[in-house]
């Protein structure tokens, strides 16, 4: 037992004991803190790069130098501040592509890390949920395809759902991570899911369909590279009796290179078919390319070209000026109106910013943007474009006497 003056050294020893642990506790609280405050700065320091290369990029290379009117110094003092504040991508990208928005332009948009990194594993097995989304007016995002056999489909999830909460496309999907989503149908029901990622393959760009006796049907989803040369080895010794059906109803576009080539696959080489008009107002012509593939000369055959407003830009493009020359007959229902001529600058985070740089008009001079190709047959809906078509090229005298729904 300890008493007297052994009890005050014990008392400040303790004492002194605590004294010494206090600032490594209040040290231990502060670190977490001060990483928390440096990640933020990092992320505001990330931010403020991303949306002033941007708004930089749209000043200096916009193809229209009057940027449709918009006030683009006001537009960076509105928008800016909230991208500096935004805490992670989606609320980034949401306030660049609120920036852009005010170009009323649909090929000028920014798609964030993960979108990015989505689009470029298309073309390989990858994690997947099964939904394409399409970004609405609002900035929401609305179903617009389902994948067979994927958890989507499985867990019910229908074309049309808006997205209402959870995973957006700012989001990586990760093999073994479930991702949670809530869906809202047309009747505003709210659908929470957890859908869990399958390995799937890439879905084929490019498919050929020779099912239906003397009909060829060729459907592509994207100008991707190798199109042209796809279709010609498609078409190469194809007798001449069989009619041919090109599917662009899901085509979002691609390449314009590949639109050229395309385009030399069915009429005469070094033809012009449009006019592009850069930011310095220079008019060039663009002309078909050479017969394609394994093609000697372009083909005759009968042609028909499916549309809808799934259509976009270079899948706009090709059927006008197929139209215009009279070599095809276009199919379906009106196209988006998307046509201007666009290239892709890489930003600082991993992102991609989609920009237009060249405006269009077709060779007699008409302007697709906004418009789009309206068809010469219009279909009451896209299910029965391929069976309307196939009819016309069989029978193009009665298609125009019935004028089922015909231009």
């Amino acid at each position: 037992m300890t008493t007297g003056r052994g009890t005050d050294i014990l008392r400040a020893a303790l004492i002194g004991a605590a004294l010494l642990c206090a600032p490594a506790a209040h040290a231990q609280d502060a670190a977490p803190a001060a990483a928390v405050a440096a990640d933020a700065a990092e992320r505001r320091a990330m931010n403020a790069r991303v949306f002033d290369r941007v708004w930089t990029e749209v000043r200096r290379e916009y193809y229209d130098p009057n940027l449709n009117g918009v006030d683009w110094d006001a537009a960076r003092e509105t928008w800016r501040p909230q991208a500096l504040a935004a805490t992670d991508d989606g609320q980034l990208y949401a306030a660049i592509n609120g920036m852009l928005d005010l170009l009323d332009d649909a090929h000028a948009a920014a798609s964030s890390p993960a979108s990015v990194r989505r689009q470029d594993a298309q073309h390989r097995d990858r994690p997947v949920i099964g939904i394409t989304v399409s970004r609405e007016d609002d900035g929401g995002y609305r179903v617009s395809a389902v994948r067979e056999g994927s958890a989507a489909a499985d867990a019910g999830v229908q074309v049309g759902w808006r997205l209402g909460g959870g995973w957006t496309p700012d989001h990586d999907v990760v093999a073994g991570q479930a991702v949670r989503v809530e869906f809202v149908d047309a009747a505003g029901d709210r659908h929470p899911l957890e859908l869990m990622p399958r390995i799937m393959p890439p879905l084929p760009v490019f498919t050929a369909d020779r099912s239906r006796p003397g009909v060829l049907v060729l459907s592509a989803r994207a100008f991707d590279p190798g199109m042209a040369r796809w279709i010609g080895a498609e078409l190469s010794g194809l007798p001449e009796d069989v009619d041919v059906i090109l599917d662009l109803r899901t085509n979002a576009g691609g390449r314009l290179y590949e639109a050229e080539a395309v385009l030399g696959c069915f009429l005469p080489r070094q033809v012009p078919w449009a006019w592009r008009t850069g930011r310095g107002g220079r008019r060039q012509p663009l002309t078909t390319g050479a017969p394609c593939g394994e093609l000697a000369e372009p083909l005759s055959n009968d042609l028909a070209v499916l549309v809808g407003p799934g259509s976009r830009s270079a899948a706009e493009l090709t059927p006008a000026a197929l139209q215009e020359s009279g070599r095809a007959i276009i199919v379906g229902a009106p196209t988006a109106g998307a046509v201007l001529i666009s290239l892709d600058t890489d930003l600082p985070d991993g992102g991609r910013l989609t920009l237009s740089r060249a405006d269009f008009v077709t060779v007699s001079g008409v302007r697709l943007e906004k418009t789009g190709v309206r068809p010469d047959v219009i279909t009451p809906t896209s299910d029965q474009a391929l069976d309307v078509a196939i009819a016309a090229l069989a029978d193009p005298v009665e298609t125009a006497r019935v004028g089922v729904g015909r231009d």
